[in-house]
This record gives C-alpha cells, sequence and structure tokens, in this order.
C-alpha cells in the first residue's frame, strides 16, 4: 500500500480531471535534484508555528525545517500577501505513511527550503479538523478516484485546491510509479507563475464541483423511508459477504486487499438477528454473518491477543496481519458489539474479548482525569509494528515454560513466521473452544491454562519502546467508548465498567463543555478548543444515554436532552432537514456538509437518529424529537437507495421507525 486507505467512501460522480492544469503540470515536471549536502544530519530545527498548538500530530511536525502553519487566517492572510499557493497537508498522529513522508520529505532540508521560499504551507490533524479533512479529501477522490493520508492538497489563496493526492515519495525514483514530490512542487511552482489563470479557474471549477458534491439534495435520488430500503441493505451486505473469513467487502483473488472491522455493518446485523418482526431464516442469515465475522475477527491478528483491543484494520482477507496502529472509535464500538453479542449468543468468547479489551484501554488509554486518549501508533523504533511482533529468538525465552508447546501451537508461534517473513503476529485462527475440543477441553480451560504465559508475554512486550500515544482526548470518540463500558457493564453485569462511563462522562461535561452549555471538540495539555461538531454531540449524547440505560440515573438522560437540544439548534437544517457536520457558529470553509456515510466511525445523523427516539421514548412530557427523528432518516432515505450499505446505522433506525408507525 502507498497510503493508508479510507474503509469505506461514496463519489457519486467522478469530476471531469480534464479541466485541470493535470497536464500541463505532467508536462512540465522538472527532474528532482539530489539531497542537499550543505547541512549536518540531525541538525535540530528552531521550532515553527506548530509548538504552539497542542494536537500531539502537530507536535510531532514542531521542529521540521518546512515553516508550518496551522489551518487559520495567518496562513491565508500571508498566501494572499505573497501570492503564493497553499500546500494542506493532512494526516494524524497514528498514520505510517504521515511518518514515512515527514521523515523522507518534510524533514529534508532541500524539500523544505522550495516549499518555504514557494508555498504557504498548512498542517492539519484530520481527528481535530475533520471538516477540513472532509472536504478536501472529496477533492482528491474526484481528482484521482481515492483517497488516504497522508493527503497532500494544492490549493489557491483562498483554499480553493486545484490539485492532490496521499503520499508522495521524496525524489523521482525512490518509489516505482510513483513521482517525487520536490519534481512535484517544482512543476507545480512552474505553473503557478506560467499559468496562474488557469489553475484559478480550475481552483473555481473544482470547488464548484465539490460544492454540488456535497449538496446531497443536488445528487442522491428521491425516496422515501421503506422497508425494502432496510431489506435492501442486508441483501447488500450479503452480496459482499465473505462467508469463509467474515466480513465485508472482499475480492477472491486478492487476498491482500485490506479488511475493516465496520462495526455500523455489525451493529445493523444484530438488530435484523434480534428483530422479531422478520422471518426466522432471514434473522439466521443476519446472526450466521455476525457471528462468522466476529470469530474470525477475534481469532486473527487483527486483535491483539496478548493486550487486548483491536488494529484499526487487516491487511489481508484473512484477519491475519494487522495494520497495528489502534483507534479508541473502533474498540469502543467493538466492546459494545461483543458485549451485544454475548448477550444475544451466550458465547464465551465474545465476553474474553470484551474484558480483554476494556482490560487494554484502562491500562494504556484512560487518562489521570478520566477521559479516554485517541490513538496508538502503529509504528516504534522507526518500523511499524515493531512493538507487536515477535521473532524465533525472542520466543525462545519462553520455551521452557510448561505449558510454551500449547500456547505455540494455539497462537500459531510453532510454525513459520506469518509476518514479512521472519516474524510473528499470535493469533488462533479458530475459536478457542474448536482449538480445545481435540484436547478434551473446554475453552474456558484452555484460556485459564495459557493464561501466566500470556501475562509473562505481555510483561516482556511492555520492556520495549512502545508506541507513541496520541494523548488528545475528543469529546465524540470519548463518547463511542462511555457506550462501550456502559453497556459491558450493563449486559456483562460488571458495575466497575460503568463507573468508568460515568467518570469518563463527568470529564467531557466538566472539561470539554463551554459557559453556556456548548460543547467544545478535544482537550490536550490541559486546555479544551475548537467548536464541537455534529458527531461530538451526538457520540457524547448517545453515550449519557447508555448510562442512563445501564443505571436508570435520570441526570444522564437530562444531560443528553439539554445537549441534543443545543445540537437542534445548532446543527439542523431548516430548508431540507438533517444534521450539519459543521454548527451556524463553525468557521466557514469552501462546502457545508452533511455526511451521511457510516464509515468506520458512524455518521453523526444516524447516530442522531438513535438519540432522538430514546430520549422520545424515555421522557414523559411531549416532544418533537420523534419527528426530528423521521425527518433525518428520511433526509438518508435517498442514500440508502443510491448505496444500500452506505449508511446501515441509519437503516437500524429506519426499521424502528416503520415499526412503531404501522397501523
Amino acid at each position: 500500500m502507498s497510503h493508508a486507505p479510507t474503509s469505506r467512501s461514496v463519489v457519486f460522480r467522478p469530476f471531469p480531471a480534464a479541466v485541470f492544469c493535470i497536464a500541463v503540470l505532467i508536462a512540465i515536471v522538472l527532474p528532482g535534484r539530489p539531497a542537499g549536502a550543505d547541512e549536518p544530519p540531525g541538525k535540530q530545527h528552531p521550532p515553527n508555528r506548530l509548538a504552539a498548538e497542542t494536537s500531539p500530530y502537530l507536535l510531532q511536525h514542531a521542529r521540521n525545517p518546512v515553516d508550518w502553519y496551522p489551518w487559520g487566517d495567518e496562513a491565508f492572510a500571508k498566501a494572499k500577501a505573497e501570492n503564493k499557493p497553499i500546500f494542506l497537508s493532512v494526516g494524524y498522529s497514528s498514520c505510517h505513511w504521515c511518518h514515512v513522508m515527514e521523515r523522507e520529505s518534510f524533514e529534508d532540508v532541500e524539500i523544505a527550503k522550495y516549499l518555504n521560499e514557494h508555498f504557504v504551507c498548512i498542517k492539519v490533524d484530520r481527528e481535530e479538523r475533520p471538516d477540513v479533512d472532509a472536504i478536501y479529501m472529496q477533492a482528491v477522490q474526484l481528482l484521482t478516484q481515492r483517497g488516504g493520508w497522508p493527503m497532500s492538497v494544492f490549493m489557491t489563496t483562498d483554499a480553493k485546491p486545484f490539485y492532490g493526492g496521499s503520499y508522495f515519495p521524496a525524489r523521482d525514483g525512490d518509489r516505482e510509479g510513483a513521482p517525487g514530490f520536490l519534481s512535484l512542487i517544482q512543476a507545480i511552482q512552474t505553473a503557478w507563475e506560467r499559468d496562474q489563470e488557469q489553475i484559478l479557474a480550475s481552483g473555481d471549477q473544482m470547488t464548484d464541483a465539490l460544492q454540488k458534491q456535497m449538496d446531497l439534495a443536488s445528487v442522491l435520488p428521491a425516496a422515501k423511508p421503506s422497508v425494502g430500503l432496510v431489506t435492501r441493505v442486508g441483501q447488500r451486505l450479503a452480496e459482499e459477504y465473505d462467508a469463509e473469513h467474515g466480513g465485508f467487502g472482499f475480492v477472491e483473488n486478492q487476498s491482500n486487499r485490506p479488511k475493516f472491522p465496520e462495526p455500523s455493518n455489525l451493529f445493523y446485523l444484530l438488530h435484523r438477528a434480534t428483530d422479531e418482526s422478520l422471518d426466522e431464516p432471514v434473522r439466521d442469515q443476519a446472526l450466521a454473518m455476525l457471528t462468522r465475522t466476529l470469530d474470525k475477527m477475534a481469532a486473527g491478528g487483527i486483535q491483539d491477543h496478548l493486550g487486548g483491543g483491536f488494529h484499526r484494520y487487516s491487511v489481508d482477507r484473512f484477519w491475519y496481519i494487522p495494520h497495528f496502529e489502534k483507534m479508541l472509535y473502533d474498540n469502543g464500538q467493538l466492546a459494545s458489539v461483543y458485549a451485544r453479542a454475548f448477550a444475544l449468543t451466550g458465547n464465551p468468547e465474545y465476553r474474553w474479548v470484551v474484558e480483554d479489551l476494556l482490560a487494554w484501554s484502562s491500562r494504556e488509554m484512560l487518562s489521570p482525569e478520566g477521559g479516554f486518549y485517541s490513538a496508538i501508533d502503529a509504528d516504534s523504533e522507526g518500523e511499524e509494528g515493531a512493538f507487536y511482533r515477535w521473532t524465533k529468538d525472542d520466543l525462545k525465552a519462553f520455551s521452557a515454560d510448561p505449558n510454551y508447546a500449547r500456547f505455540a501451537a494455539t497462537y500459531q508461534l510453532d510454525g513459520e513466521p506469518n509476518f514479512e517473513g521472519e516474524f510473528f503476529v499470535p493469533q488462533t485462527d479458530e475459536p478457542l473452544a474448536t482449538i480445545a475440543k481435540p484436547l478434551s477441553l473446554d475453552a474456558a480451560s484452555l484460556r485459564e491454562t495459557l493464561a501466566p504465559l500470556r501475562a509473562t508475554m505481555l510483561a516482556d512486550r511492555a520492556e520495549r519502546t512502545a508506541p507513541i500515544t496520541d494523548t488528545k482526548i475528543l469529546t465524540s470518540w470519548n463518547g463511542l467508548m462511555i457506550r462501550g463500558y456502559a453497556d459491558a457493564g450493563r449486559l456483562l453485569d460488571q458495575l466497575e465498567y460503568v463507573e468508568v462511563a460515568k467518570r469518563a462522562a463527568t470529564f467531557v461535561l466538566k472539561s470539554l463543555r463551554q459557559p453556556d452549555g456548548t460543547l467544545l471538540r478535544t482537550y490536550s495539555a490541559g486546555q479544551a478548543k475548537l467548536n464541537a461538531y455534529v458527531d461530538d454531540y451526538a457520540f457524547f449524547v448517545d453515550g449519557l444515554i447508555a448510562i442512563h440505560q445501564a443505571t436508570g440515573e435520570p441526570q444522564w438522560l437530562d444531560d443528553a436532552r439539554t445537549l441534543t437540544d443545543i445540537q437542534i439548534a445548532q446543527f439542523w437544517d431548516e430548508q431540507r432537514d438533517g444534521f450539519y457536520f459543521t454548527s451556524q457558529d463553525h468557521q466557514s470553509l469552501i462546502a457545508r456538509a452533511k455526511d451521511p456515510v457510516d464509515s468506520a466511525i458512524p455518521s453523526g445523523n444516524s447516530v442522531a437518529a438513535e438519540n432522538l427516539l430514546y430520549l422520545d421514548e424515555h421522557i414523559e412530557s411531549p416532544t418533537q424529537y420523534r419527528d426530528y427523528a423521521q425527518r433525518t432518516i428520511a433526509n438518508v432515505a435517498g442514500l440508502l437507495k443510491r448505496s444500500p450499505t452506505s449508511a446501515p446505522r441509519a437503516a437500524v433506525s429506519m426499521a424502528k421507525i416503520l415499526a412503531e408507525t404501522k397501523p
């Protein structure tokens, strides 16, 4: 892979790339020069403007020789005053290829010098500014039909994109088939000098295309909520389902195509499997797809079998080898999914997955104040996965343990290396119950037998250089993990999990809320800042509702109602219904979107609809919440008609609304 892929994207129509200056740019690409040797290696550069930021990702770039600006008025004013194009680089702290491009290009003195002379350079943490990320990722997808991070975008002084891509190697020839970044910026600078009017026109055209693309009313077919739309989601998921290895979106002859957990699909299957109004074969099919996927994910290397929790995605169809970063948003959702699956099936292995996941998150992701950190990097010591992998020599240290042979056989450490030809990533490939049966054991006995050696290896691993933890606390992602803890506490009958959820919710209410009651997006280094987005409200309210479900305590419902009222006032589209991603008083960008797609992170609209239905059911006084929920779901009906698996969580709310309105 040349970049970190997105798990699901919806591109309704490609933008005609011929209107851009791409042909001009390619025609004038200049040969890359060898790296300059006028500066000793390892020189510590003075801090740039990012040193004043709180985002761990931005701070990673604070001593690059590139003269980075954070997104803001100062950067755009400089670009206009000096008539320079803008180079926008968007990434996040746990992104492997973001680190690669930093090492190759942004720490390169010659490249930095050229950027500083000819461009205004802006660095954005996509997790802090998902609005900026969403707009310019859409531009990159229109240009290239693909997207990923690091995202590299070239813009006019008015923030209008005219060229973009993802990762670029530093120089021509560094990676086969990819143009060098130095040659690219030289070509763009030459085009800016020679054909600035054409570039400005391309920026205008691109911005117009973006605005139309992000205005769903202009690109989606009209549709009304219906049972047929809900059913079609399940039918399409069945078509995309990998019956052998679980999960969705595989290609038979492309075994190395990445596969993501896609929790929103799993929530949909949970609903279908428990919906008594459906025929038994439909429920059984949903349950089979759900459990096969959960079993295979839990057995594969995508689950950290020593430390608990899930890595972000698998680089193969089989869930064997993960991309090793760990994200809070995945693990929060998967805690809920596995807890609900345990309640549905009674399978103890689902319970163990939840217990291991929450043990990891309490140990490594919980801040002293009670909020949850965002992510753990994939890289350590300059290599991807170095913290999690094992060599044959590493494993020899444990071979004297009397249970080692069984442990090695269970976790596939006794054959040939399964990662890069020389490393092992622990995995079971099958549920413990399947492995235990020929040994005349049950799954619980096998797990208990292997537990001491698991603990020993985990302690040994903890002595290694750990990956960096992104310690910013995001309101929305905390909402997802609060839901995970509250569901686990309620369904596993573990009250201590609910207490963790309550403490995290209290922290957000105290530290990420302004005096007027509105929420902020991010907290880091003791400072909360940035206006919250719709998913901050929706996901956090969902977490509050989960605590109310677990405890029955009224204050959590009261807070959920108050924040939902603010969300409606700040984000509701009075003309065409649904919630905008940004609030009324948010910084104005070149487009304003609603983001209805349930991707790796669900849509704020989908979760908001669930919240509104719950509030309507549990608040005695008359409310308009049900009406808002119905209008929110109606607003997504066109998307479900066009792309059924793009909003599975919205389909769940649609099913509930339709069931409640039957005569």
